[in-house]
């Protein structure tokens, strides 16, 4: 694939529409990446991602490959969990206590990267193949292009 293509999710074939495996695999990845970029450089990234991965997962729970699905949500259940649990021991921290901050952070660094590092792996190995789609965009039953 050339650097330039448009990453399309389907696309119109000769033999109908088809939800091309690349895209499916990107997309699986995608939470993953914002997860580690967010972790990473928390500050501003970690506030824009939060509203961001909203929208990623809506855009990839329902994908026509479940596994896009699937690996969308084990991503956002790490995210969601991780970030909800240190807003909410955050709110105890006492004013002035960047330390606190900082061990919150690197508390939080060190679940979210191995996991989405082993993430990323899993769907880099995972076989990923095109999906045939009806004229909605849902996949046909039994229909795996070649």
């Amino acid at each position: 694939m050339h650097i330039l293509e448009p990453l399309e999710q389907s696309e119109e074939t000769v033999i109908g529409k088809v939800a091309r495996a690349s895209s499916a695999k990107r997309a699986a990845a995608l939470m993953n990446y914002g997860n580690l970029i967010a972790i990473l450089i928390p500050f501003p990234l970690l506030i824009f991602w939060f509203g961001a991965s909203m929208l990623v997962y809506a855009m990839n729970r329902h994908h026509p490959d479940p596994k896009v699905g699937h690996y969308t949500q084990q991503a956002a259940y790490r995210f969601y969990g991780v970030t909800g649990f240190f807003v909410a021991a955050g709110t105890f921290i006492p004013g002035g206590g960047w330390i606190w901050h900082l061990i919150a952070w690197i508390l939080a660094a060190m679940i979210l990267i191995p996991w989405s590092i082993i993430d990323l792996r899993r769907i880099s190995r995972d076989e990923w193949v095109d999906i045939l789609l009806d004229d909605d965009g849902h996949p046909l039953p039994g229909a795996v292009a070649g």
